[in-house]
């Protein structure tokens, strides 16, 4: 492994163990040193890395952030087919890497007043409640999604898949649900 490979391992390490640690204490309650002393590693090598927790949550919200975008940058023939192709897609990846159940919880608590004011303001930049509106709006207009108030339809699915996701980063041998099911929040 050449250096560069052995410091982007390091970097993934310190990313991977600061998620845990900052979903299951909270951001105010993860310090710098539990994270360092998680990994076995001093407090000064973290800091070559990440010049302080706030640049390292913030590094995990540009993660979140990059997986919140991708179903705005995947084509979909159907409205339904945008919606389907995000679960299954989540849910694949999700089952293997269950790190992205814990994005989930991060990417949720980013968005909440307590946070520091730069880092919540990147987490709240992308609305896909909103986004996803306008998507079923146009499922409506062509009757492959139920009729009703789209931003309400919106986020009774993404609330819905929300708690889905935020279950399995606490008790990651859940099996997910089937695809189906929250489709059928928004199927007619």
């Amino acid at each position: 492994m050449t250096r560069n490979e052995q410091k982007e391992e390091r970097r993934r390490q310190i990313l991977f163990k600061a998620l845990e640690l900052f979903v299951t204490k909270g951001f105010n309650e993860t310090k710098i040193t539990d994270i360092s002393q998680a990994l076995g590693i001093s407090t000064g090598l973290l800091f070559h890395y990440y010049e302080s927790k706030e640049q390292l949550y913030l590094a995990l919200v540009q993660m979140g952030l990059e997986g919140t975008n991708t179903p705005q940058k995947n084509s979909y023939s159907t409205p339904i087919e945008y919606f389907e192709f995000f679960i299954r897609s989540l849910f694949e990846v999700t089952a293997t890497q269950p790190w992205i159940s814990q994005m989930f919880v991060l990417m949720n608590q980013a968005r909440r007043p307590g946070i520091p004011e730069q880092i919540r303001n990147v987490a709240l930049s992308v609305n896909q409640i909103e986004f996803s509106a306008k998507i079923i709006e146009e499922g409506q207009k062509s009757g492959c999604i139920r009729k009703g108030d789209p931003p309400v339809l919106s986020a009774a699915f993404w609330c819905s898949l929300q708690g889905v996701m935020e279950a399995h980063a606490a008790n990651p041998g859940m099996p997910l649900p089937e695809v189906d099911w929250l489709l059928d929040i928004i199927r007619p």
